[in-house]
């Protein structure tokens, strides 16, 4: 199992794991289905006689260039509105990210859906294959260019917050900080990934990742106490989440 370290703009690293070769294959294979169904309804209209009157040499040229074409406009548009994740992508849970810990852009999908021509397309997915199984990031030249990788986030997507902190009841549970509920789950799950990870590496620097974690949520949370006790202020928020928003 392949991970990277990937600083936020929060300056908070966490650890991902990399989509495997498998996982992005079998995405792709989805994600393939779903063009192909596209492309049909596109052929059909191109085939009921709204084009009658294109030349041959027209015909042709567009019979070789939308089946491409598709396939692109699908990549850039499915990622784009779904924030990373193509159909295929959402099945196998993977989801693209930026190296720089920025949300990937227009731009950044743009470059991965064109790059495609080479990686999958004029290749047969031969030239992707060998890149992802020979970097160390997984990246095809998509990802090169655009600075991205794929990434496994099915787990996060089953993990329950209840499951955080085996919690069990908490009915009689008061609340400390209310303010919590201006966080996201996301934000929850980020939190409970650096108090592991700082469990399974209790090294300076990642004492620091959790200072400057518990500093940056005192300030967004306008929070005046200082805890001497930063993992249990952690968890405290964690619970009071959990409590406050279930």
């Amino acid at each position: 199992m392949k991970t990277i370290d990937i600083t936020t703009t929060q300056n908070v690293t966490i650890e991902y794991e990399l989509a495997s070769l498998r996982d992005r294959f079998f995405g792709f294979f989805i994600d393939s289905m779903v063009v192909l169904i596209i492309y049909s309804v596109v052929a059909t209209i191109f085939s009921i006689g709204l084009f009658d009157e294109a030349s041959g040499l027209t015909m042709n040229l567009v019979g070789m260039l939308l089946p491409i074409g598709t396939f692109i406009l699908y990549q850039l548009i499915s990622e784009v509105v779904a924030d990373g994740q193509s159909f295929g992508k959402k099945a196998m849970g993977t989801k693209v990210v930026r190296l720089d810990g920025k949300e990937p852009g227009f731009s950044d999908y743009l470059l991965r859906a064109i790059f495609h021509i080479i990686d999958t397309v004029f290749s047969l997915g031969v030239v992707a294959s060998f890149l992802i199984s020979s970097s160390n990031k997984n990246q095809r030249l998509g990802d090169m260019t655009a600075n991205t990788a794929v990434i496994r986030v099915k787990f996060n997507l089953r993990f329950r917050l209840e499951d955080i902190l085996k919690i069990n009841s908490l009915e009689d549970y008061e609340p400390t900080y209310p303010e919590v509920k201006r966080l996201s789950e996301k934000d929850m799950l980020l939190i409970k990934t650096i108090i592991a990870r700082y469990r399974t590496h209790r090294n300076e620097a990642h004492q620091k990742v959790v200072n400057e974690l518990v500093l940056n949520l005192r300030n967004q949370l306008d929070i005046a106490e200082h805890p001497t006790d930063k993992i249990g202020f952690l968890k405290t928020l964690i619970r009071d989440y959990i409590v406050l928003t279930r």
